[in-house]
């Protein structure tokens, strides 16, 4: 794995933010199963989105890379969908460590009646999927598991359509899988929600995607929906594109607060209407105190001293690894709530901080659902040789906690913000970040 050395620095610079990771599952699934050829444009290519295209070409979708718009992006062609319907023989599927693959995917691959495994790495293997196992026992539908419900997964035989219900708890990635797959059925679908919802606004992205090609879901309220079957999804023109990820532009947000010039630093490329829900990232951090301006549809992030808050985690788990580092540096004492599910995703996000945070010198209560953290306004002493734990988030959000450090960082394992955003130290280094690359043990 490789390793970094990151040397305290002040970043100023525009960056301009990669596309949402979440809006580029969705388009290029919707993009896929559409009836029309469509190319999804403005991609920033990660592993997690090279997941869901082989999990496309597995459902026999044709699909050829095309020449994007903007450099440094990437843009693909999806052909006409529809061959899923006429599936000969076993498939198989590698989900790599992308759980909204594997999530949008089960259901669709329950649409076709050919075996259909999917295999994975990492913490994927091991990650709950007992809410469709729970829905495939009620239809009768086979499917086969590895050790204690792991990975691979191995689904036989066609979703019917009916009433479906699921825990609004465990992750909204159930609710869009299907919300995603009941539309193809032969006939009607409801969709109820156990309380509570978690996550509620990824799911308006995903309402918001399958409009957008067509699909008519009719939404009684956040718990109910009426899925109307036989409907087919029709492009809404030849070319599509991803609009700026909020949850990536939350990294500089947060560097742009601790570790900048009086310049600040810029994030491009981000809808001010979106409905990501990591968009909360600029109320809380203003709530902290931060200083960030919008003007030209350029957000800007100024050093301001920072202090304590309440963080409800409940609909932006993704925030958490990088809020939980401006709370450390800020006055007071930060409490962040309902991120119990942070505990199942890549690794363990609450333990992951916590510890590696408090080996930076910050004072870090974990909680079951949460972290309590004391800031320290001063700066962190640094100094320490930390982990990512194979998460990208944690990975990022340990970049930035250096720009707040005394003394440089070490960090192992950097190399796996590739899952989501390989272009970062790219980024960090253009903005003046400065650090030294090498492999562990050397």
């Amino acid at each position: 794995m490789t390793r970094y050395q990151v040397i305290p620095a002040r970043l100023h610079g525009t960056v301009q933010v990669p596309s949402s990771k979440s809006m580029g599952h969705r388009l290029c699934i919707c993009a896929g199963l559409s009836e029309d050829t469509c190319t999804v444009d403005n991609i920033a290519l990660s592993k997690d989105i090279e997941a869901t295209n082989r999990c496309l070409a597995a459902l026999d979708v044709p699909l050829t890379e095309a020449e994007p718009a903007a450099a440094g992006r990437k843009a693909f062609t999806y052909g006409k969908g529809g061959a899923w319907r006429q599936l000969d023989g076993a498939r198989t599927a590698d989900c790599g460590e992308s759980g909204s693959t594997l999530r949008f995917f089960i259901p669709l691959a329950a649409l076709t009646g050919v075996p259909f495994t999917f295999t994975g790495r990492g913490k994927l293997v091991s990650r709950p999927e007992q809410p469709y196992y729970d829905m495939f026992d009620r239809q009768g539908l086979p499917y086969r598991t590895g050790a204690d419900g792991r990975l691979p997964l191995t689904v036989h035989g066609r979703l019917q359509p009916g009433d479906y219900v699921l825990p609004g708890d465990v992750s909204s990635q159930f609710v869009s899988g299907l919300l995603l797959a009941l539309p193809l059925l032969d006939g009607d679908s409801d969709l109820a929600i156990v309380p509570p919802l978690e996550s509620a606004s990824y799911i308006g992205l995903t309402l918001q995607s399958i409009r957008r090609f067509g699909i008519r879901v009719e939404q009684q309220d956040a718990l109910h929906y009426h899925i109307p079957g036989r409907q087919r999804y029709r492009a809404p023109a030849p070319r599509v594109a991803v609009e700026g990820d909020w949850s990536q532009a939350a990294f500089w947000l947060v560097a742009g607060s601790i570790g900048a010039t009086p310049d600040g630093i810029a994030c491009a490329g981000l809808d001010g209407d979106s409905g990501q829900g990591d968009k909360a990232v600029l109320a809380i951090l203003r709530r902290m105190g931060a200083a960030i301006t919008e003007e030209g549809g350029r957000y800007t992030a100024r050093p301001a001293r920072l202090h304590g808050t309440v963080i409800d985690a409940s609909d932006c788990p993704d925030l958490v690894p990088v809020l939980s580092v401006a709370a450390a540096l800020a006055d007071g004492e930060t409490h962040i709530v309902h991120a119990g599910r942070l505990r199942l995703k890549e690794c363990d996000r609450l333990a992951a901080m916590a510890a590696e945070l408090g080996k930076l010198g910050a004072r870090v209560d974990e909680e079951p659902e949460g972290l309590r953290i004391h800031g320290c306004p001063g700066g962190l002493a640094g100094g320490a040789v930390t982990q990512s734990w194979n998460d990208h988030r944690v990975a990022m959000s340990l970049a930035v906690a250096a720009l707040g450090c005394k003394a440089p960082v070490v960090l192992d394992g950097g190399g796996s913000v590739t899952k989501s955003y390989p272009g970062f130290w790219l980024d960090y280094r253009a903005l003046g970040g400065q650090y030294r690359e090498g492999e562990e043990g050397k």
